[in-house]
């Protein structure tokens, strides 16, 4: 499953990508977030590893975050692993003449288990919405941030 989702935040890149890059800032935009813990010895870059830990409506969900490509301010990737599904995230951020910043993230998911049984049931629209809701609530913390 593949998708794709946009948002313009009012905040230049460089803000933009200082507030998504420090770890300490997701309680603030991802909803659900319990914890994270840094893995091994590289703390940023490619191969930077970080555990997550949500909490999905009843449910407790732990996922790996793997960095594969770390250029900002254009690009960041990362592959997000749970218990069946595999999630790649390519995040694109084009710094508008505005003083705007449009953030593309290209969504790529795969399933096994019960998972893949599940991701027939589970509406592509239900994964892309929550994507999209990231999206809006990191827009909504940065232009709080900004006070705009």
């Amino acid at each position: 499953m593949k998708y794709q989702n946009q948002i313009t935040i009012n905040a230049k890149r460089d803000t933009v990508i200082e507030l998504l890059d420090n770890p300490e800032n997701m309680k603030f935009w991802q909803r659900g977030l319990v914890s994270y813990e840094l893995l091994g010895e590289e703390q940023i870059g490619v191969g930077a590893q970080m555990k997550l830990n949500y909490k999905m409506g009843k449910r407790d969900v732990e996922m790996l975050e793997t960095i594969v490509t770390y250029d900002l301010p254009e690009r960041f990737d990362a592959i997000y692993e749970a218990k069946g599904v595999w999630n790649l995230v390519e995040n694109h951020f084009a710094e508008q003449n505005n003083g705007q910043t449009v953030w593309t993230a290209d969504c790529e998911f795969k399933f096994s288990g019960f998972m893949r049984v599940m991701s027939w049931v589970m509406p592509k629209s239900m994964f892309q919405k929550q994507s999209c809701q990231y999206l809006e609530d990191f827009k909504k913390f940065v232009e709080s941030q900004q006070g705009g």
